[in-house]
């Protein structure tokens, strides 16, 4: 059964997105990312599926070994996406910020 990723389904769950900060700065293969959790292997393995099928992660083989690296491109839309967002809360804060500017003033 071939299922459809969703990109913010899979950056909801905190284990994923600590992997996609793992492998941002490097390309790691699968033993490495999974030495830094304290879960089975073959968890950290289907979050690596589910981040590969989002496209958030790339695989390049070298040899036996298999190196996940991050899609930039990928998160870039990702990024633009949230971005619009950002700016709404960014301008919602300012204006409050504003406010009880003027209130602790008085």
């Amino acid at each position: 059964m071939n299922l459809r990723r969703d990109v913010f389904q899979a950056i909801a769950d905190p284990t994923r997105r600590a992997i996609l900060l793992l492998v941002a700065t490097q390309s790691m293969t699968a033993g490495a990312i999974a030495s830094n959790f304290d879960t089975a292997r073959p968890t950290v393995s289907k979050h690596l599926q589910i981040l590969t099928e989002c496209e958030l992660l790339e695989q390049k083989q070298d040899g036996r070994e298999i190196y996940y690296h991050l899609n930039p491109k990928k998160m870039k839309k990702v990024a633009e996406f949230i971005e619009p967002f950002r700016k709404m809360w960014d301008d919602r804060f300012n204006r409050l910020e504003s406010v009880m500017k003027k209130y602790k003033t008085k």
